[in-house]
C-alpha cells in the first residue's frame, strides 16, 4: 500500500480536506455533524517494540487541564473498536493503530472515521466546544 496516496484517496472518499507533510505524514480534517470537525494526524513510523512498520492516527479531545473524569473514560474504552484513548504532550487523545502489512483503505477509512467521531463526542462532553 502506498501509505500518502491511500490518505488521499479516503480523505477524498469521506470528504474531508488532505495535507501532506511528507511521504511518512499527512494530515485529514475530518468534517462531522453540525459543522464541527476533527483534525487527524496519519503517520507512517516504525514500531519500536514490535519492529513493525504501523499506521497511527491520532486527535486531540483536550488539554488536560480539563476536568476529565478518567473512570468514564477508561470505561468507554472497552465499546470502541480500533481506537483507545491516551493522554501525551498535555492533551487527551484518541489513536487508532494498526500495523501497514495487515491494513487495508476501507478497515483505514473506518478507523479514520471512528477516531474522529470519538474524540469529537468526547470534546463536546468534557469542554462544551469544537476546540480541535
Amino acid at each position: 500500500m502506498e501509505f500518502i496516496n491511500t490518505m488521499q484517496q479516503i480523505a477524498d472518499e469521506i470528504g474531508a480536506q488532505f495535507n501532506e507533510y511528507d511521504e511518512k505524514k499527512s494530515v485529514l480534517v475530518v468534517l462531522l455533524p453540525g459543522g464541527r470537525y476533527q483534525t487527524i494526524m496519519c503517520v507512517l513510523k516504525h514500531h519500536d517494540k514490535y519492529q513493525r512498520e504501523v499506521i497511527q492516527l491520532t486527535t486531540k479531545v483536550c488539554d488536560t487541564e480539563q476536568f476529565i473524569n478518567y473512570v468514564d473514560i477508561l470505561s468507554s474504552n472497552a465499546d470502541f473498536v480500533h481506537s483507545k484513548f491516551a493522554i501525551a504532550d498535555g492533551f487527551l487523545k484518541v489513536e487508532s493503530t494498526t500495523y501497514l502489512d495487515n491494513s487495508n483503505p476501507n478497515m483505514l477509512k473506518e478507523m479514520i472515521l471512528e477516531v474522529a467521531q470519538l474524540a469529537d463526542e468526547w470534546e463536546l462532553k468534557i469542554t462544551g466546544e469544537d476546540i480541535n
